[in-house]
């Protein structure tokens, strides 16, 4: 009988132990039936028959026209079809040998593309559990000839998949405009972290509120929890694009960097150089140890963020992305890292 008492006890505080692990935001999108729809732009201009007469391109543009002025004018750069020498530029873009070659890469490196377009599907679904009234955008992977690696638009998401190659890519080595800090963060796991991050910039960030260090540091750890919220499962790494040491730096040094902040009276500043410090990716973090990553201000608002929610789990997330009320973030967090 004692012996059925320890067990049962062992089980209760397994049980115990367990729950106050479990992650709140791993929730049931089971019942889910909102999906986005994944459109492989970048394939279907490139076999098209015909594709360098402007005819043929009218008919791309007629069968995407939310998306297809986006592409020209925004990621290729190419003007758009009233344009006087838009058939010729866009000939050059289709013909041209590196981008050919660099399309290559893409086919290889995205074999498995059903893998990436059910992950995209599957975080839109969390997102989906929790703001059910929004309207779901349309995403489009395509080639930009190494241009922005996510943009945004109304309910438009586009991904240069050429801008995640992998580390090792021969072509980043190659580019003078892409410093090797930024190669480290150009491979196929960042997509996810990258799409999810830079949807809800698009659809909760308000920089007008945002006016000193510590509400851009609150704001951007807002939206990486919504990049928890919206990828789970998903190791921090990969979510904040730091190497195993970089985040391990970061928890080692969370009080040091945070005092640091207070001390200089840096949190309340609104000089536009000492938010970029804090805010901005960089090879490390101006004024701390050149061990330290950058975006350290990021990692800390993060943080704050995170203990926000864990100490009021009757908050959803749709209550925190109203939220704009910075300081009260903070206050009611309890943030004091030792």
């Amino acid at each position: 009988m004692r012996r059925f008492r320890f067990y049962s006890l062992l089980v209760l505080l397994v049980l115990v132990f367990m729950a106050c692990q479990r992650n709140p935001l791993k929730v049931d999108i089971s019942n889910i039936d909102s999906e986005v729809e994944v459109v492989r732009f970048g394939e279907t201009l490139q076999n098209l028959e015909g594709k360098d007469t402007l005819a043929t391109i009218a008919e791309l543009s007629n069968q995407y026209p939310e998306f297809f002025n986006l592409f020209t004018y925004r990621i290729i750069r190419v003007g758009g079809m009233g344009d006087e020498y838009f058939e010729d530029y866009m000939k050059t873009f289709l013909a041209d040998t590196m981008i050919n070659e660099v399309r290559s890469a893409v086919d290889d490196e995205f074999k498995d593309f059903a893998k990436l377009e059910k992950q995209l599907k599957k975080a839109f679904k969390y997102y989906a559990f929790h703001f059910p009234e929004k309207e779901l955008p349309t995403i489009y992977t395509y080639v930009s000839g190494f241009n922005q690696s996510v943009v945004t638009a109304e309910n438009i998401i586009g991904i240069s998949l050429d801008k995640y190659l992998g580390r090792e890519c021969q072509f980043y080595k190659e580019l003078e405009t892409t410093p090797r800090y930024k190669a480290m963060n150009m491979y196929k796991e960042r997509i996810l972290p990258d799409v999810a991050y830079a949807w809800a910039i698009t659809e909760f960030e308000d920089e007008n509120s945002a006016t000193n260090l510590l509400s851009q540091m609150v704001q951007k750890g807002k939206m990486m929890y919504m990049v928890d919220a919206m990828l789970p499962n998903v190791k921090d790494t990969v979510k904040i694009g730091y190497t195993g040491a970089q985040l391990k730096w970061c928890k080692m040094n969370e009080a040091s960097m945070w005092t640091y902040l207070i001390e200089n009276k840096m949190l309340y500043s609104s000089k536009r150089m000492d938010i970029v410090r804090y805010i901005n990716d960089a090879p490390s973090t101006s004024g701390f140890p050149i061990e330290s990553p950058g975006r350290t201000g990021v990692w800390l608002g993060w943080q704050i963020v995170r203990l926000y929610m864990k100490k009021h789990p009757e908050i959803t997330l749709q209550e925190l992305m109203k939220n704009k009320d910075y300081q009260q973030i903070l206050n009611d967090s309890g943030y004091n890292p030792e």
